[in-house]
């Protein structure tokens, strides 16, 4: 007897993914048409861009600095 589980839970992925693929190519689309707004959606982009990068950067710096107060070993072997 199959287990139920992975089917239910394979096809709720395929069906929602699928979903918000097709959302999303369908606003970009969208976004196309608008020729006047392109450059505003593009520095908008980077602008969201660079902060994820800066968030990253700093997510990173405050992991390795509170691993060293705890006193974990960082170095490469």
């Amino acid at each position: 007897m199959m287990d139920w589980v992975p089917i239910v839970f394979v096809t709720f992925k395929v069906i929602v993914l699928g979903t918000g693929m097709f959302f999303a190519i369908k606003w970009h689309y969208d976004q196309g048409k608008k020729a006047k707004e392109n450059r505003a959606v593009l520095r908008a982009g980077s602008k969201v861009a660079a902060l994820f990068v800066l968030s990253l950067l700093g997510l990173g710096i405050a992991t390795f600095v509170f691993s060293k107060m705890l006193g974990l070993d960082l170095t490469f072997p």
